[in-house]
């Protein structure tokens, strides 16, 4: 086992993208393990939207990330030394590793560990499709959301981890899917590789004309990631009882100006819309059931998968910016070690 453990450090709240200033690279011993606790090799780190909003000043669903603290994540590791037998050595475990290539665990501080339906799966997989990404989009989606058979359902950021999964989790209740995406490229995956029905290119000066084409029936169910702009003009289109599942606000994270207003807010009160903002943490109890039939519709290949893999511990915050940057398709991640 290596003598020496790597972590990346918050030095300073950013202000837009990250940049060499914000987190300090420093290594030091790896922890020794005390009673009740396990040691982890972090093997794969998790990059996600929500890394941004906990190193900004205000507090989220969890408390900032403190300057000089490491700084936090989701990871997916093996447990090599244990003094407890929750954790038996060998266990795939993921949870919140932090940007660290060892970290401790016990009962106080838990990881989960893999279940047995997921072990069979890529590492990547893991993090992704049949991890948090994954029950994100299938608590959001199927008890949120609620599709129904030959309904309308936009989603946006229809190419990144969370709006994949989610797409394709309409499909299988019938209903037809438009993805929101930048590019040309990503749009044309979302469609020939995923199933959805269309796609507007978010970054073409016709995009709101594309959003109408799309919907010639409105929208009934609006899988919300982005925020901004796209969120008005989906608003705009919202059906009478329609379902909001307020995922993300990603097209703010980086923001230095404050949003624009929404000038469709007002169809939520005209055509009784619901709508319901959700953190995936409030699921965990349940994430054995998700991952379960997951794992199954993957398994019969009527879910695919995509990963944008990074290669590297000392890539990480490069990592985060390409998720801002638009630069991954489906679930970003880093490999740490093998």
């Amino acid at each position: 086992m290596s003598e020496e453990n790597r972590r990346y450090a918050l030095a300073e709240r950013p202000e837009g993208l990250i940049d060499d200033s914000t987190f300090t690279l420093e290594t030091g011993p790896v922890p020794g393990i005390g009673e009740g606790e396990a040691l982890v090799k972090v093997k794969w780190i998790s990059i996600d939207p929500t890394n941004r909003t906990w190193i900004g000043e205000e507090p989220t669903y969890l408390p900032p990330v403190q300057i000089g603290e490491t700084m936090r994540a989701l990871g997916l590791g093996e447990v090599i030394e244990s003094n407890n037998d929750n954790f038996p050595v060998g266990s795939l475990v993921n949870g919140l590793t932090g940007w660290s290539e060892y970290t401790l665990i016990s009962d106080s501080n838990p990881l989960m560990v893999v279940p047995e339906a997921a072990k069979t799966a890529p590492p990547a997989s893991l993090l992704g499709i049949l991890g948090m990404t994954g029950c994100t989009a299938y608590f959001g989606m199927l008890e949120i959301g609620d599709p129904q058979e030959g309904e309308t359902v936009v989603v946006s950021a229809a190419a990144g981890a969370v709006g994949t999964v989610a797409g394709q989790l309409a499909k299988l209740r019938g209903a037809r899917v438009v993805g929101i995406a930048g590019g040309p490229g990503k749009c044309a995956w979302i469609v020939d590789e995923l199933g959805f029905d269309a796609a507007v290119d978010y970054k073409a000066n016709d995009w709101k004309q594309q959003l109408k084409d799309a919907t010639p029936d409105g929208i009934d169910v609006d899988f919300e990631n982005v925020g901004g702009e796209i969120m008005n003009q989906v608003f705009g289109r919202l059906n009478i009882n329609a379902r909001v599942a307020l995922c993300g606000l990603i097209s703010g994270y980086n923001a230095t100006d404050r949003p624009p207003d929404l000038t469709n807010f007002h169809k939520l009160l005209i055509n009784r819309v619901r709508l319901q903002g959700f953190i995936i943490l409030d699921y965990y109890a349940r994430f054995g059931e998700a991952i379960r039939e997951l794992s199954e519709w993957v398994s019969q290949g009527k879910l695919k998968s995509e990963q944008t893999v990074v290669e590297g511990f000392e890539n990480l915050p490069d990592a985060l910016n390409m998720l801002f940057k638009g630069e991954n398709k489906g679930k970003l991640v880093v490999r740490i070690s093998d």
